[in-house]
């Protein structure tokens, strides 16, 4: 039996999405990627992640469009969802809660350690 937990990473900079990917793997996870929403609710119909981490600004569809497709999906709307965006405004966080996000981190002041550790408790509560 596998209890390796799955995160799918919602991110349009490979650079970034790679440092994810690298990090969260280093801590036991299994981690897809995706590099813009199509591809993040495309994945979605394969693959039934543990959480994921969504960045709102990214090409094709955009962050609040595909939470708004996971939360209304009775097989998605379950899986808690990060957003992880450099959208710092109130309306942006507020937005993003009011159309189920668990958690709201703003990329330039996140460290990846304290967020990796968020996942995993999140993951084990």
């Amino acid at each position: 039996m596998n209890l390796q937990k799955t995160i799918l990473v919602a991110e349009d900079e490979k650079f970034l999405a790679n440092i994810y990917r690298v990090k969260f793997e280093k801590s036991g996870f299994k981690v897809l990627i995706a590099e813009d929403g199509e591809k993040t609710l495309e994945i979605l119909a394969k693959e039934r992640p543990d959480i994921i981490l969504l960045d709102l600004v990214m090409p094709v569809k955009d962050g609040f469009e595909v939470l708004k497709e996971i939360k209304s999906n009775a097989l998605l709307k379950d899986i808690p969802v990060i957003v992880a965006s450099n959208l710092g405004q109130d309306e942006d966080i507020k937005r993003a809660k009011l159309l189920g996000a668990t958690d709201y981190f703003i990329k330039a002041n996140m460290h990846l350690p304290e967020l990796v550790s968020i996942v995993a408790k999140m993951l084990t509560a």
